[in-house]
């Protein structure tokens, strides 16, 4: 016959322990409850006790519509479904009878109403402590049939709502309290139950300090894999416990990974550490911070194998969204799938209607986060929605997944415990570290109930056993059963840098071992660890060796494969001085050949960090410029023609441009907020108006074309037929470069004798002396000659500088002269990169270099200022275009 036992634990780490134990001594009958679980099974008929996710959902449903006086203005704040459930727990287990109560005034009488509507509302078989507790009395008479004999083993206490039932059962079944070392409370020693304690064990303490809380948990993970690895202990013979486990997850999380240990975080992981729970928060961003290319981009990413919406999309449907467009709002993403290049796909109209229905959800915002939480998620990632917005209202559900937890994998009867201190006071190891023993992190300070205050109940009675009083009894506790050893740590500097004081826990023991944060530990967590300890270790290392030679390098004032020195005629090299160049790599392999060969052989660009700028760069505010100059350009040549055309007709063409680019902008690329980009606009059609109303004199028949291709550049729009084929090669003589790119603007006579060649720019004029600037300017050299080469010897061509804003217009004075030069320091410079040259030229000087980074820090004052003589040196010849005029 299988004889029934109980016995009563606290936490979910002490159940584990209790059960794995029964099992080990293959006890049957045994059950393994919690007080609530116990009484509840007592009390029958399906009762249950009142759980933290059944009481919040019953708060956000009642809360709404219940009348609570005084507390009306609140009900509706963020953080009342939380205050209310603690108050409410407070006063259940402390048997505080809210109904009752007096001399509160109109709060109590508001929580006690709040109370009334919140046990109306419960489920069936769900009750509050103190309607468990009265059923559980009505059938004790059957404790002995339900329940047999009962051992309550290593609590600290009960609270008050269960001591009746425990004392009416110890008069009818046998009930030990097994304390261990720990203090009995003076109503157990009151009553019949039988006490059964031990004595206090006695570790070896040490005490020590860590830099910061991120120090802390490194030096726990050190000392848990000495242990194992000097084989003093199993993995489940160690714990690792703080006040304030939320301040060491993260950091033990990641080095959990990194040291491949099995860590059981008895309080539950991140929600945010597992891919349901990236999903929610994507999702969260997103109602929270709007719509976003980023954001929906991550969600799908996450969500495309599910069973929802995203699942139904096509796989490579993301291919549809513009590179750099932050798609900010639903009109432009609705501007997006009404766009031709969607329509025109094959799937395209069913993808605009499906990921249309899913931005129309997520552009509601917070105010539908259920209805896109129930549409768009499944599965453990819907759970984790649908308990957030139980925690917390819609409009912060982004900080309640970030306090989310959910269960850990890890066993614990089988991996070293992460454990709060509470519930390691009643689950014992041998060997214990407790972390974060700081003035400020242990023990918590007391404060008052948010809704019940001091003045209204006193807290000795709302609260008989404060945070901070059980704090203080879970350490005692834990050093009171911990067999091997403690070690008490403490974080020096909290996490924000400012300076901690020690806990009022550590005055009995001395100042203790100073971890300093570089040291040399005896065992390390995993390979980075070892490598920083072994510093003679790692300098073995090719990356070591790169690094370390690196840093020499740049150091000295001579040229070093780290300053750009390779082998002659280099395969990349060859391939890139081969390519079909643009002025601007031109300019790029004339200034900066390091910067070349970064750009066009490695492929190397900076990323803007900023989705929405406040305001356009010079280079974005060119390209609109370019853009409207073209479409203004198209619409008038389609009419009179530019050369005729009034100022009516250009004041006309230029509004209607601007309107259709800067709607194309706001779909395709990031833009400022609305009221700077209408200045952008208006700013834009004024620099435009001058471009176009400049005096010039017009040629007999003139046709004029903007952004005309040349050299294999395809054309940008299908208005009008260009004056030459855009197809044919354009070769600098002498050099073997080949050249493409775009034309700003050019007028060409009918008879087709005389062209007029026009690059705009809107940054500060050029000095009329200046042909080639140091090889910063080649657009004008480099247009006139295209357009010469492809129209004719027979044109003259007159090619210009054109600056809008100043009305300053500079002409090409001597163009064979300035093409002879840019040939001949073009040629220089292909031959010194061919040889093996490439070093960082003036433009990794400038401040606007967009390669910087990857150059050393500060290299402007430094680096380069190291290196330059040496260049110059080096590239003979090849500098010379940066004294050019």
């Amino acid at each position: 016959m299988v004889l029934r036992r109980v016995v009563v634990v606290q936490g979910r780490l002490a159940m584990a322990d209790a059960r794995l134990e029964a099992a080990r001594r293959s006890e049957h009958g045994v059950r393994v409850l919690s007080i609530e679980t116990l009484v509840a099974r007592l009390a029958g008929g399906f009762a249950r006790p009142i759980d933290d996710e059944t009481l919040r959902s019953t708060l956000k449903r009642v809360l709404p519509e219940t009348e609570l006086g005084e507390l009306n203005p609140i009900k509706a704040l963020p953080g009342m479904i939380d205050a209310a459930a603690e108050t409410l727990r407070k006063a259940w287990s402390a048997a505080f009878d809210l109904q009752s109560a007096d001399g509160g005034g109109g709060r109590i009488a508001s929580v006690a109403c709040l109370e009334r509507a919140v046990v109306a509302a419960l489920p069936p078989g769900i009750l509050p402590p103190g309607d468990l507790t009265a059923a559980a009395a009505a059938r004790i008479d059957h404790a002995s049939e339900i329940l047999g004999p009962i051992d309550f083993v290593e609590l600290v206490d009960l609270a008050p709502c269960w001591r009746p039932v425990v004392v009416a059962l110890a008069e009818r079944v046998p009930v030990t309290w097994i304390s261990g070392p720990r203090p009995v409370p003076a109503w157990v020693r009151a009553t019949a139950i039988r006490v059964v304690g031990r004595e206090r064990e006695t570790p070896a303490v040490e005490v020590c300090s860590a830099a910061t809380p991120r120090h802390e948990a490194l030096e726990a993970l050190r000392w848990a894999r000495g242990l194992m690895a000097s084989g003093r202990a199993k993995p489940s013979e160690i714990a690792i416990a703080a006040c304030r486990t939320e301040d060491y997850d993260d950091v033990l999380l990641a080095l959990r990974a990194e040291a491949n240990l099995d860590v059981r975080f008895v309080h539950g992981i991140p929600s945010a550490s597992v891919r349901e729970g990236q999903a929610a928060a994507a999702l969260a961003d997103i109602l929270v911070r709007g719509l976003s290319q980023d954001g929906i981009r991550r969600l799908s990413a996450l969500l495309r194998r599910g069973p929802g919406p995203f699942g139904a999309l096509p796989d490579e449907w993301t291919r549809i969204l513009p590179k750099d467009a932050p798609l900010a709002d639903l009109a432009a993403w609705e501007r997006l799938l009404a766009g031709r290049d969607v329509q025109q796909r094959p799937d395209g109209p069913a993808l605009a209607q499906d990921l249309g229905a899913i931005l129309t959800l997520l552009a509601r915002g917070t105010g539908a986060a259920s209805e896109a939480g129930e549409t768009l998620l499944s599965g453990l990632a819907l759970r984790i929605w649908r308990k957030a917005l139980l925690e917390g209202a819609p409009a912060v559900i982004d900080l309640t997944l970030s306090r989310q937890r959910i269960d850990d994998d890890a066993d614990a009867g089988t991996s070293v415990v992460w454990a709060p201190a509470s519930a390691l006071a009643c689950a014992p190891r041998r060997f214990v570290r407790l972390l974060g023993l700081s003035s400020r992190g242990w023990p918590h300070v007391v404060s008052e109930d948010r809704l019940l205050s001091d003045h209204l109940v006193p807290s000795c009675v709302l609260d008989p056993v404060p945070r901070s009083v059980a704090d203080r009894g879970d350490f005692d506790a834990i050093l009171s059963t911990s067999a091997e050893a403690v070690v008490l740590s403490r974080p020096r500097r909290g996490g924000d840098g400012r300076l901690l004081g020690r806990s009022p826990l550590l005055r009995a023991y001395p100042d203790g071992r100073h971890l300093g944060r570089n040291r040399v530990p005896e065992h390390a967590v995993g390979e980075v660890d070892r490598l920083m300890a072994r510093p003679e270790e790692f300098q073995e290392t090719a990356h070591a060796r790169a690094a370390v030679g690196c840093w020499k390098s740049w150091a000295s004032a001579e040229l070093t494969p780290h300053d750009g020195r390779i082998r002659a005629d280099h395969p990349v090299v060859v391939a890139i001085l081969g390519r079909t160049h643009s002025a601007r790599s031109l300019r790029k392999l004339l200034r900066d050949p390091l910067g070349f060969v970064w750009r066009y052989g490695l492929g190397l660009e900076a990323v803007d960090p900023s989705q929405e700028p406040l305001m356009l760069d010079h280079k974005a505010f060119g390209t609109l410029m370019h853009e409207v100059l073209e479409a203004a350009v198209v619409t008038m040549e389609a009419g009179v023609g530019l050369a005729t055309a009034d100022s009516a007709a250009k004041q006309a063409a230029l509004t209607e441009a601007v309107a259709a680019i800067g709607d194309a902008w706001e779909r395709e690329r990031p833009v400022p907020p609305a009221l700077v980009w209408r200045r952008t606009l208006d700013e834009v059609h004024d620099v435009a108006l001058a471009a176009l109303s400049h005096p010039d004199v017009p040629y007999g028949g003139q046709t004029s074309w903007v952004e005309v291709p040349f050299g294999g550049q395809e054309p940008k729009s299908n208005a009008s037929a260009i004056p030459w084929d855009h197809a044919l090669p354009v070769e600098i003589p002498g050099t073997g470069f080949r050249i493409s790119g775009y034309i700003d603007r050019l007028d060409l006579s009918e008879c087709r004798s005389q062209a007029r060649v026009r690059d705009y720019k809107t940054g500060k004029p050029r000095k009329p002396s200046e042909i080639l600037a140091g090889g910063r300017e080649l657009q004008r050299c480099l247009y006139g000659y295209a357009a010469r080469v492809l129209l004719g010897a027979g044109v003259s061509v007159d090619a210009s500088l054109h600056y809008p804003r100043e009305g300053v217009c500079l002409p090409l004075e001597q163009p064979g002269e300035a093409l002879d030069d840019l040939a001949r320091h073009l040629t220089a410079a292909g031959a010194s990169l061919r040889s093996g040259n490439a070093h960082p030229g003036p433009d990794a000087e400038d401040a606007y270099n967009d390669l910087a980074f990857a150059l050393p820090a500060n290299a402007m004052g430094l680096y380069c200022s190291r290196k330059r003589a040496a260049v110059r040196a080096a590239l003979g010849d090849a500098a010379g275009i940066w004294e050019a005029a």
